[in-house]
C-alpha cells in the first residue's frame, strides 16, 4: 500500500518533523489493497452475517519508526477497513448485517497510534483524520442501505476505537469488570477525538450533554450499566451470553433489512498507469503540474449506450460506466489528497457524447435493482469526498464536454465554472458550442453531506433562481443562457477564454492554501448542519487547529509526552 519516495521532505511540523514522520522518508500511498493481502482485518461470511474482526499486525505500520500495540491503527490499517466495506457492498450483496469486532483479550481497539500522531506532520494527520472519517460514514452509510453495521465490543474501545464503534448502528459491550468505551483525548492528550467521537456522542446517540462533558474528560471512561444508562452503549452481556446475544443482534438486523441477495460484482483491480506526471485510468485521465501546483483532470464519457435492462448492468460488473468512472474517480482523489499537497487547484473537464451520459443518468436514477443502488450510492460517496477536499476546484466547459446529469454534478461541485461561449475560431470553427443539461438526479439524487442537492447549494436562499434553474430540466443549456440561469461562473467567448482562465489559475496559485481552505469549506456547505457536516466543519477549524498547537505537539505537548511518565506541559491561557 506504500512506497517511498527519495526526495527530502519539505514540511515542517509543530514539533519540528517533516513529512509523514520523523526521518527523511516520505510515503507515497497506494489505496488498492484486498483480501489476500490485509494484515490487520479478516473477513468471515456466514449466509447472511459477516464478522469482521481487527487484530492487528503491529509491525505492520504503513512508515517504520512505530509498532502498532493493542490493536491501535494508522492509515493503513484503515485503508483495508475502507476496502472491506466497499466489497461487503458490492461482492456480497446477500450480507445484511455486519458484526464488527476485535481479536485480542480485553482490547477491541485502542484508537489512533499515538506515537505515529506524534511524529506525523499536520498534512498527514489531517488528511489521516479526513479519511478516516469518510470510511465512519461509508459504514453509516451501508446500514442506511440495508447492511447494518454491529459493533460488538469484546473489550475496551478508546478513542479512535470507540469512534470506530459509534459509525455502527448498534453497540454491544462485554460485561466483564473491565471493559470500559472512552474518549481520553482531551485528558491524555490535549487534542480533540478526530473522528467525530464528541458529535455523535451528542448529536447521534443523543448523550446529554453534562453527561457528554464528564465523559469526554475521564479518560479510563464508562462501562456496563453505566455506559447503556447513559447511552454510550445500547447493551452489555457477561461473557456467558455473549455469543448468542450477539448473534440475536445480527438476526434482528437481517430481518429488518430489504437487501437484495443476488450474485454481487468482483471488485478486480483497479487499472491505473501513472507516467510522466499524468495518472491514466479508464475514463478518467489526470496532467499535474508542478510549476502551476495544478492538476488538470479529464473525465470522460462512456464509448457505448447504456445496457438494456439492470442485468445487462450486473453482467457489465465493474466495467459499467458509471462503476468503473467512481472507482477512478475515488482513486484519483485520495491520491491527489495524500500524495500531492503542493498541487492546491484542480481543474475539471469532460470530454464524451451526452446522450450517451444521459442514458446512464436516467438507468442509475430509475434503480430498482440492488446494483443500480450500490452504484449511485458510491457516487454520491465518492462526490461527497471531493466536496470535502480542500483544494480549489474550478470546472471548464468547452466544446465536446458532456456535462449531463451526474456529470454535471462534478461542475457544480467546483468553486467556480467557466464556460466558452460559441467555438474555438482558430482551432475548429465548425465544431458544435458547449451544452451542459440539468436532470431530475441533479435535484437531490446526489445530496450533499449537508443533505441538500448541488443544485439546491448553489442557490440556498434564492427560491426563485432554483426555480428558474428547475425550469430547464431535460434540456441542453448554452453559455449565454448558464450564466444568466446561474449555472456558471462566467461565459466568455474564444477571445478572452484562455486567458482569463491563466489569470483565475495564477492567481488561486499565488494565494495562502490555509486561508483557502477555510474559504472554501465555509462557502461550499450552507443551510442546515447535519451530524455528517459538524464532523468535517469541525475538523477543519478546530481538531486541525488544535493539533498544531504546543499544547499538542510541540516539544512538551501531550503527543510528544505520552508514554513518557511525564504529563503535557501546557499554556494555560485560553485564545
Amino acid at each position: 500500500m506504500t512506497a517511498v519516495r527519495d526526495e527530502e521532505q519539505t514540511e515542517q511540523g509543530a514539533d519540528g518533523s517533516t513529512g509523514a514522520a520523523s526521518g527523511a522518508e516520505v510515503p507515497v500511498v497506494d489505496f488498492a489493497t484486498s483480501p489476500d493481502r490485509y494484515r490487520h482485518w479478516t473477513l468471515e461470511i456466514d449466509g447472511e452475517v459477516a464478522t469482521v474482526t481487527l487484530t492487528v499486525d503491529e509491525a505492520g505500520g504503513l512508515v517504520p519508526g512505530y509498532e502498532l500495540k493493542m490493536n491501535s491503527y494508522d492509515l493503513g490499517v484503515d485503508i483495508e477497513l475502507y476496502d472491506l466495506t466497499q466489497r461487503l457492498r458490492f461482492e456480497h450483496p446477500e450480507v445484511k448485517a455486519v458484526v464488527m469486532t476485535g481479536g485480542l483479550e480485553r482490547m477491541f481497539c485502542a484508537g489512533a497510534n499515538i506515537r505515529m500522531l506524534a511524529r506525523s506532520s499536520h498534512t498527514w494527520k489531517v488528511n489521516f483524520c479526513k479519511f478516516t472519517n469518510e470510511t465512519r460514514n461509508g459504514i453509516e452509510d451501508a446500514t442506511a442501505h440495508g447492511q447494518t453495521w454491529i459493533a460488538a465490543l469484546n473489550g475496551t474501545a478508546a478513542g479512535g476505537g470507540y469512534e470506530m464503534a459509534l459509525a455502527c448502528e448498534e453497540i454491544i459491550l462485554l460485561d466483564d469488570g473491565s471493559s470500559t468505551v472512552s474518549l481520553p483525548e482531551v485528558p491524555l492528550l490535549g487534542v480533540l477525538p478526530g473522528t467525530g467521537g464528541l458529535t455523535r456522542v451528542v448529536d447521534k446517540r443523543h448523550v446529554r450533554k453534562d453527561r457528554a462533558d464528564l465523559f469526554a474528560t475521564k479518560s479510563e471512561g464508562y462501562r456496563g450499566e453505566t455506559a447503556v444508562e447513559w447511552g454510550l452503549v445500547d447493551a452489555t452481556y457477561p461473557m456467558r451470553e455473549w455469543e448468542e446475544r450477539v448473534a440475536g443482534h445480527a438476526a434482528a438486523a437481517v430481518a429488518r433489512s430489504t437487501r437484495s441477495g443476488e450474485r454481487g460484482v468482483e471488485l478486480i483491480p483497479l487499472e491505473v498507469s501513472v507516467e510522466d506526471g499524468t495518472i491514466r485510468y479508464p475514463y478518467l485521465e489526470a496532467r499535474t503540474s508542478e510549476t502551476g501546483r495544478s492538476v488538470d483532470i479529464t473525465v470522460v464519457g462512456p464509448d457505448q449506450a447504456a445496457p438494456q435492462d439492470a442485468a445487462a448492468a450486473l453482467a457489465q460488473g465493474v466495467d459499467y460506466w458509471p462503476m468503473a468512472l467512481a472507482r477512478a474517480l475515488d482513486d484519483l482523489v485520495l491520491r491527489l489528497r495524500t500524495n500531492e499537497p503542493d498541487l492546491g487547484t484542480w481543474v475539471f473537464r469532460t470530454r464524451g457524447e451526452s446522450d450517451l451520459v444521459l442514458g446512464y443518468d436516467e438507468q442509475l436514477r430509475d434503480g430498482g435493482h440492488w446494483y443500480l443502488e450500490e452504484v449511485r450510492a458510491y457516487l454520491a460517496r465518492v462526490l461527497k469526498r471531493l466536496d470535502v477536499t480542500s483544494r480549489s476546484l474550478i470546472s471548464v466547459i468547452e466544446p465536446g464536454s458532456c456535462l449531463v446529469g451526474v456529470l454535471l454534478e462534478v461542475s457544480l461541485a467546483c468553486d467556480r465554472q467557466y464556460m466558452l461561449d460559441g467555438v474555438y475560431e482558430d482551432v475548429d470553427p465548425d465544431a458544435t458550442p458547449a451544452a451542459l443539461t440539468l436532470t431530475a438526479s441533479n435535484d437531490g439524487t446526489y445530496p450533499m453531506g449537508n443533505g441538500l442537492s448541488r443544485l439546491a447549494s448553489r442557490f440556498w436562499g434564492q427560491e426563485d433562481q432554483l426555480e428558474s434553474a428547475r425550469q430547464h430540466l431535460g434540456e441542453p443549456v448554452e453559455a449565454v443562457a448558464a450564466e444568466e440561469v446561474g449555472l456558471v461562473t462566467m461565459a466568455l467567448d474564444d477571445i478572452d477564454f484562455e486567458d482569463e482562465l491563466r489569470i483565475v489559475l495564477e492567481e488561486r496559485a499565488s494565494l495562502s492554501p490555509d486561508a483557502l481552505t477555510g474559504m472554501e469549506a465555509n462557502h461550499r456547505f450552507v443551510g442546515p448542519e447535519t451530524v455528517e457536516t459538524k464532523i468535517f466543519g469541525r475538523l477543519t477549524a478546530w481538531q486541525n487547529w488544535i493539533f498544531n498547537r504546543p499544547n499538542a505537539s510541540g516539544p512538551d505537548g501531550a503527543l510528544r509526552r505520552y508514554g513518557s511518565g511525564q504529563r503535557g506541559s501546557y499554556d494555560h491561557r485560553r485564545v
